[in-house]
Order: C-alpha cells, then structure tokens, then sequence
C-alpha cells in the first residue's frame, strides 16, 4: 500500500496519507488529517535498499557484517545456508559437487568428515599448471 509524507504548510505537521493504489493517491485532494488544510507540501521520504548477505558482504560498506552475527561456526547447518545464499546471488551454477556439500551440511554433516569422503575437493597436490609441470620440457 503506497504511502507518502507531507508537511501540512498550515498548521506545520508532518502527515502520512495511505492510498490503495497509485491512481487512488493521483486523483485525490491531499488533506491534513488534523487541520483539514489542502495546503500541503510532499516530503522525500527515505529509502531503503534490501540486500541479501553476499549483497552485504560485497558492498564497499566493510562495517556492516551484521549478516554473520547469527553464524555459529561450530554449526555446519548454517555454514550450509550461508553457502547456499551465496550460491544463489551468483546466479550461476556451481556444479554437482558443490550442491551435494551444501546438502550434507544443511543436514549437519561434519565438514572434515564431508572433505575426506570426497578427496578431489580442495586438492592442493595437484599442479596448478600441468604443461609447466610436465617433467620432459625444457625450459
């Protein structure tokens, strides 16, 4: 429901009118509720900018980490749902792998127990560049 502040110029209040729908308020005589005047003037209200927490966390306001205060890091349920809230703000998907970790921990799974029943996660053995590493060239 559209609602909009004025400042009565009469009698110096400051007024919000409620109107069903944006036609409703464009055909309507804005009237002071306690004064009755028609001599209003409208306020820029403010405005506020939902963010999901990857929003939060990307954005240049680094102060405002209010989004991790519910996440125990003992809990692998919220780390699941973290996880999962980020995935879904990226928009893009993650792979089979990916899923099947945030479901075992949104079922509370142990994440070292989930690491090892999948070795090729995280395996930092692996040479980062194969041909560099390839024994029989020559540099």
């Amino acid at each position: 429901m559209p609602s909009y502040d004025f400042r009565c110029n009469d009698c110096g209040r400051k007024v919000t009118l409620f109107y069903k729908t944006y036609a409703e308020y464009d055909q309507a005589t804005h009237t002071c509720p306690r004064c009755h005047s028609t001599n209003l003037t409208r306020l820029i209200s403010r405005v506020a900018i939902r963010r999901s927490s990857l929003g939060r966390l990307l954005s240049d306001d680094s102060a405002d980490d209010s989004f991790l205060d519910d996440l125990d890091e003992n809990d692998p349920r919220t780390m699941g749902r973290l996880l999962r809230e980020m995935s879904e703000e990226m928009g893009e998907d993650m792979g089979p792998e990916f899923e099947e970790v945030v479901q075992r921990l949104e079922r509370g799974e142990d994440p070292e127990e989930i690491e090892a029943s999948l070795p090729d996660l995280g395996d930092e053995t692996a040479p980062a560049d194969p041909i560099a590493s390839n024994d029989n060239d020559i540099i």
